[in-house]
């Protein structure tokens, strides 16, 4: 019988704040027993910065180089990815996320899906969006929502969206789960697992989590480390990235709200327990390939080694480690006793390890290790991305341009080269808590990049979406809120 795959994004999620890697909040209780019965990659990198670029890749097996989808005018072809050709396969196939570049935006990602289960948050989506009149008007434009409201098609739906708005932001406790800016995992765990008790064949998901993602709203029994002055800072700070950025908000209050985080990623550890449990309970856990990972991480200030002058905050254009390091645990069908690879891994080989496990050649080891040098990339800002930074940040330079690296073993560590315009790099990494800089503006770093990058070519998969203004409304300024465009 082919094997069932489950692959699970912890979105936003970085390996340095997962306890199963050193973190000192015990973030992840869950994933650190898991760790006992499966593999464990130490060096596990993503190939990009942000969601669309690392899916793409995760679901492909190409470099960001090779396909090429940065943004919302970029498409795949869906039949390049792994769960269409599962479902050629005779695999039912399902997505459950509010990951809106895999569940709603036209970029080919869900395409490969039979069931697609997407954002759950919008009470009334075909009234006024509250989120999108406050992207245009500002936010306390009381009056003019009102008179917006009341002159809309539908006056008594987009009311409530402002106040279940308003109340998401400002009272997130008193709320229904539902109605929060960031649907909590328990919720798409519950449409995953009732899907799959329907399945009388093999089947094959991707559950991608937000809790990790901003705003982060832990539940009270998660929120451990954060409290209400760190909530009070999130919902006053109105763009998560530029304000820091552009100095408008201090470094120590972007710095804070990780202890929110931490506790976001303790609220899905937890969901991942149930999750395998109930798996297990039903017994076809032991018949599935699982892969538990995360598409890329997140900044909270973190100085960059390439851009002068420049921190990071969110994710999105940055190669600091504290985006590409991600945690990486495989347990494959029948596996029992948990293995640890130290060697540099990489998440394009997701659809080798599928392929593999499918045709009963999968050798329960490394196959996250490719053969060559792991590569990773940030696209640098759209043009949408630029005007909406250029309200908090005059100088965009440093956000502009692709960045490039390259990881390799050197002798009891990892060394990653890396490139941005001119400037180069090599950064020492012992684990996800040890990151040094090695060298500055060695030219042996520059070379390694270019080496590594000049076999990758386009790969001739990548089409036009028609452009962002082919996206509705309401999926567009879901991914504003995202930070994505």
């Amino acid at each position: 019988m082919k094997p069932n795959v489950l692959l699970v994004v912890l979105d936003s999620v970085r390996a340095k704040n997962v306890s199963a890697y050193g973190h000192h909040h015990e973030t992840t209780p869950f994933l650190d027993r898991f760790a006992d019965r499966a593999t464990r990659y130490e060096q596990a990198r993503s190939p990009g910065a942000k969601s669309l670029t690392s899916h793409t890749s995760l679901f492909t097996g190409l470099h960001v180089e090779e396909h090429g989808v940065t943004s919302t005018d970029h498409s795949i072809d869906p039949e390049y990815t792994v769960f269409a050709d599962l479902r050629d396969q005779g695999y039912d196939t399902g997505v459950f996320s509010e990951n809106t570049w895999i569940t709603d935006v036209e970029v080919g990602l869900k395409d490969g899906f039979d069931t697609v289960v997407g954002p759950q948050n919008s009470p009334f989506p075909d009234a006024v969006n509250p989120k999108e009149f406050v992207a245009k008007e500002g936010r306390g434009q009381y009056g003019e929502y009102l008179k917006a409201s009341l002159t809309s098609a539908a006056p008594v739906k987009s009311l409530l969206n402002g106040v279940a708005m308003k109340l998401a932001w400002d009272h997130p406790t008193l709320v229904p789960d539902f109605l929060k800016a960031t649907t909590p995992a328990d919720v798409y765990t519950d449409f995953f697992l009732d899907w799959q008790a329907e399945r009388t064949g093999p089947w094959a998901a991707c559950i991608n989590l937000m809790d990790g993602h901003i705003p982060y709203e832990p539940r009270d029994e998660h929120d451990q480390w954060g409290g209400e002055r760190a909530r009070a800072i999130q919902n006053e700070t109105e763009d998560h990235k530029w304000e820091f950025n552009g100095g408008q908000r201090p470094w120590w209050q972007r710095k804070a709200v990780e202890s929110l985080y931490d506790g976001a990623i303790h609220q899905m550890d937890a969901e991942l327990e149930r999750l395998l449990k109930t798996l297990e309970e039903r017994g076809v856990l032991d018949e599935t390939l699982v892969v538990i990972t995360s598409d890329h991480g997140d900044g909270f200030g973190e100085p960059s080694f390439v851009r002068p002058n420049t921190r990071v905050s969110e994710h999105g254009v940055a190669i600091h480690e504290t985006l590409f390091h991600v945690p990486l645990f495989v347990k494959s069908p029948g596996q029992t006793e948990g293995r640890t690879i130290e060697e540099p891994a990489t998440l394009t080989e997701f659809p080798a390890a599928v392929r593999a496990a499918v045709d009963g050649t999968y050798r329960d080891g490394d196959e996250f290790v490719p053969d060559g040098p792991v590569l990773a990339s940030a696209a640098g800002l759209t043009e949408p991305l630029k005007e909406r930074a250029s309200e908090y940040v005059d100088d965009l330079t440093p956000y502009t341009a692709r960045s490039k690296a390259v990881y390799e073993t050197h002798e009891n560590e990892v060394r990653k080269h890396v490139t941005w315009r001119d400037q180069s790099a090599t950064v020492g990494i012992r684990d996800a808590q040890t990151v040094y800089l090695s060298s500055r503006n060695d030219s042996a770093s520059g070379t390694a990049v270019e080496a590594a990058f000049d076999g990758i070519d386009d790969a001739g998969v990548k089409a036009d979406a028609g452009g962002v203004e082919e996206v509705d409304e309401t999926t567009y300024q879901r991914l504003e809120d995202l930070g994505y465009v």
